[in-house]
Protein backbone atom coordinates (compact mmCIF):
# COMPACT_ATOMS: atom_id res chain seq x y z
CA UNK A 1 0.00 0.00 0.00
CA UNK A 2 1.93 3.05 -1.08
CA UNK A 3 1.86 6.40 1.27
CA UNK A 4 -0.74 8.64 -0.50
CA UNK A 5 -3.08 5.52 -0.05
CA UNK A 6 -2.38 4.87 3.79
CA UNK A 7 -2.77 8.51 4.34
CA UNK A 8 -6.60 8.70 2.80
CA UNK A 9 -7.11 5.61 4.46
CA UNK A 10 -6.08 7.30 8.00
CA UNK A 11 -7.85 10.23 7.11
CA UNK A 12 -11.36 8.23 6.25
CA UNK A 13 -10.64 6.44 9.82
CA UNK A 14 -10.32 9.57 11.53
CA UNK A 15 -13.52 11.57 9.71
CA UNK A 16 -15.64 8.55 10.84
CA UNK A 17 -13.94 8.41 14.59
CA UNK A 18 -15.61 12.01 14.13
CA UNK A 19 -18.87 11.55 12.67
CA UNK A 20 -19.33 8.34 15.50
CA UNK A 21 -18.51 11.06 17.81
CA UNK A 22 -21.70 13.54 16.61
CA UNK A 23 -19.81 15.79 14.58
CA UNK A 24 -21.93 17.08 11.57
CA UNK A 25 -18.80 18.82 10.06
CA UNK A 26 -17.02 15.46 9.45
CA UNK A 27 -20.65 13.40 8.11
CA UNK A 28 -19.93 16.01 5.42
CA UNK A 29 -16.64 15.80 4.96
CA UNK A 30 -17.00 11.88 5.04
CA UNK A 31 -19.84 13.02 1.90
CA UNK A 32 -17.53 14.85 0.06
CA UNK A 33 -14.77 12.74 0.16
CA UNK A 34 -17.04 8.90 -0.92
CA UNK A 35 -19.97 10.18 -2.18
CA UNK A 36 -19.25 9.87 -5.92
CA UNK A 37 -17.78 6.47 -5.06
CA UNK A 38 -20.76 5.13 -3.17
CA UNK A 39 -23.37 6.65 -5.94
CA UNK A 40 -21.35 4.39 -8.45
CA UNK A 41 -21.72 1.27 -6.20
CA UNK A 42 -25.59 2.11 -6.32
CA UNK A 43 -25.95 3.00 -9.55
CA UNK A 44 -24.23 0.09 -10.58
CA UNK A 45 -26.57 -2.19 -9.12
CA UNK A 46 -29.82 -0.11 -9.41
CA UNK A 47 -29.42 1.40 -12.65
CA UNK A 48 -31.62 4.50 -12.21
CA UNK A 49 -29.91 7.22 -11.16
CA UNK A 50 -32.76 8.91 -8.97
CA UNK A 51 -33.22 5.12 -7.04
CA UNK A 52 -29.15 5.41 -6.38
CA UNK A 53 -29.23 9.23 -5.39
CA UNK A 54 -32.20 7.62 -2.47
CA UNK A 55 -29.93 4.91 -1.57
CA UNK A 56 -26.87 6.92 -0.91
CA UNK A 57 -29.11 9.64 0.94
CA UNK A 58 -30.08 5.84 3.11
CA UNK A 59 -25.86 5.42 3.16
CA UNK A 60 -25.48 7.99 5.07
CA UNK A 61 -27.92 8.38 7.53
CA UNK A 62 -27.24 4.71 8.30
CA UNK A 63 -23.57 5.65 8.34
CA UNK A 64 -24.53 8.81 11.25
CA UNK A 65 -26.10 5.85 13.12
CA UNK A 66 -23.90 2.82 13.02
CA UNK A 67 -20.71 4.80 12.98
CA UNK A 68 -19.51 3.76 16.17
CA UNK A 69 -19.81 0.40 14.70
CA UNK A 70 -16.94 0.34 12.65
CA UNK A 71 -13.24 -1.19 13.53
CA UNK A 72 -10.56 -0.53 11.65
CA UNK A 73 -9.28 -3.76 12.58
CA UNK A 74 -12.05 -5.81 10.24
CA UNK A 75 -10.97 -3.90 7.14
CA UNK A 76 -10.62 -0.38 5.57
CA UNK A 77 -13.15 2.49 5.71
CA UNK A 78 -13.56 2.87 2.47
CA UNK A 79 -14.85 -1.17 2.36
CA UNK A 80 -17.39 -0.41 5.10
CA UNK A 81 -19.11 2.59 3.43
CA UNK A 82 -18.93 0.27 0.19
CA UNK A 83 -20.60 -2.58 1.72
CA UNK A 84 -23.38 -0.21 3.49
CA UNK A 85 -23.89 1.13 -0.02
CA UNK A 86 -24.18 -2.41 -1.59
CA UNK A 87 -26.52 -3.82 1.38
CA UNK A 88 -28.94 -0.47 0.92
CA UNK A 89 -28.72 -0.99 -2.48
CA UNK A 90 -29.61 -4.94 -2.66
CA UNK A 91 -32.28 -4.19 -0.32
CA UNK A 92 -34.03 -1.45 -2.19
CA UNK A 93 -34.26 -3.56 -5.16
CA UNK A 94 -36.17 -6.37 -3.20
CA UNK A 95 -38.03 -4.45 -1.60
CA UNK A 96 -39.31 -3.21 -5.07
CA UNK A 97 -42.10 -4.92 -6.88
CA UNK A 98 -40.21 -6.29 -9.85
CA UNK A 99 -41.82 -4.73 -13.37
CA UNK A 100 -42.54 -7.64 -15.11
CA UNK A 101 -45.04 -9.07 -12.42
CA UNK A 102 -46.30 -12.66 -13.57
CA UNK A 103 -50.40 -13.09 -12.98
CA UNK A 104 -52.02 -16.03 -11.99
CA UNK A 105 -52.44 -18.79 -14.60
CA UNK A 106 -56.14 -18.08 -14.13
CA UNK A 107 -55.58 -14.84 -16.38
CA UNK A 108 -53.75 -16.21 -19.23
CA UNK A 109 -56.75 -16.48 -21.51
CA UNK A 110 -57.11 -12.68 -21.18
CA UNK A 111 -53.54 -12.31 -22.28
CA UNK A 112 -53.21 -11.33 -25.84
CA UNK A 113 -50.28 -12.08 -28.12
CA UNK A 114 -49.40 -8.27 -29.47
CA UNK A 115 -47.02 -10.20 -32.25
CA UNK A 116 -48.74 -10.26 -36.03
CA UNK A 117 -50.49 -13.32 -36.75
CA UNK A 118 -49.03 -15.16 -39.36
CA UNK A 119 -50.83 -13.94 -42.36
CA UNK A 120 -50.32 -10.81 -41.48
CA UNK A 121 -46.55 -11.33 -41.09
CA UNK A 122 -46.35 -13.03 -44.17
CA UNK A 123 -47.89 -10.19 -45.99
CA UNK A 124 -46.12 -7.68 -44.28
CA UNK A 125 -42.47 -9.76 -45.39
CA UNK A 126 -43.97 -10.03 -49.04
CA UNK A 127 -44.47 -6.05 -48.86
CA UNK A 128 -40.85 -5.44 -47.94
CA UNK A 129 -39.69 -7.95 -50.67
CA UNK A 130 -41.60 -5.60 -53.16
CA UNK A 131 -40.19 -2.36 -51.79
CA UNK A 132 -37.23 -3.65 -51.85
CA UNK A 133 -36.98 -5.39 -55.34
CA UNK A 134 -38.42 -1.87 -56.41
CA UNK A 135 -35.92 0.03 -54.67
CA UNK A 136 -33.49 -1.96 -56.84
CA UNK A 137 -34.77 -0.72 -59.89
CA UNK A 138 -34.22 2.61 -59.32
CA UNK A 139 -30.90 4.20 -60.19
CA UNK A 140 -28.47 3.89 -57.30
CA UNK A 141 -28.01 7.23 -56.14
CA UNK A 142 -31.46 7.30 -55.92
CA UNK A 143 -32.21 4.40 -54.35
CA UNK A 144 -29.12 5.03 -51.35
CA UNK A 145 -31.17 8.74 -51.39
CA UNK A 146 -34.91 7.37 -51.11
CA UNK A 147 -33.23 4.27 -47.79
CA UNK A 148 -30.90 7.32 -46.45
CA UNK A 149 -33.64 9.49 -45.90
CA UNK A 150 -36.73 7.70 -44.97
CA UNK A 151 -35.33 4.78 -43.44
CA UNK A 152 -32.32 6.69 -41.45
CA UNK A 153 -33.52 10.15 -41.12
CA UNK A 154 -31.40 11.71 -42.89
CA UNK A 155 -32.25 15.41 -44.35
CA UNK A 156 -32.29 16.44 -47.94
CA UNK A 157 -29.32 19.01 -47.20
CA UNK A 158 -27.52 16.17 -45.40
CA UNK A 159 -27.93 13.91 -48.50
CA UNK A 160 -27.30 16.98 -51.00
CA UNK A 161 -23.85 17.48 -49.56
CA UNK A 162 -22.99 13.72 -49.76
CA UNK A 163 -24.16 13.58 -52.61
CA UNK A 164 -22.18 16.69 -53.96
CA UNK A 165 -25.47 17.89 -55.83
CA UNK A 166 -27.60 21.35 -54.81
CA UNK A 167 -30.73 20.68 -52.22
CA UNK A 168 -33.25 21.57 -55.75
CA UNK A 169 -31.35 18.00 -57.15
CA UNK A 170 -31.35 16.07 -54.41
CA UNK A 171 -35.50 17.20 -53.96
CA UNK A 172 -35.90 16.19 -57.36
CA UNK A 173 -34.11 12.95 -57.01
CA UNK A 174 -36.62 11.74 -54.17
CA UNK A 175 -40.03 13.00 -55.85
CA UNK A 176 -39.03 11.33 -59.21
CA UNK A 177 -38.00 8.68 -57.42
CA UNK A 178 -40.79 8.28 -54.72
CA UNK A 179 -43.12 8.33 -58.25
CA UNK A 180 -41.72 5.57 -60.05
CA UNK A 181 -41.88 3.35 -56.00
CA UNK A 182 -45.33 4.21 -55.92
CA UNK A 183 -46.04 2.84 -59.80
CA UNK A 184 -43.77 -0.19 -59.10
CA UNK A 185 -45.62 -0.98 -56.00
CA UNK A 186 -48.76 -0.84 -57.43
CA UNK A 187 -48.26 -3.32 -59.90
Amino acid sequence: MDTKTAITSGALNATLERVAEGDRTALQALYRQTSAKLFGVCLRILRERAEAQDVLQEVYVTVWRRACGYDPARGSAIAWLVTIARNKAIDRIRATPSRGETLPIEFAGEVCDPSADPYHAMETAEQGQRLSKCLDGLAAQHSDAIRAAFLDGETYETLAHRASVPLGTMKSWIRRSLIKLKACLER
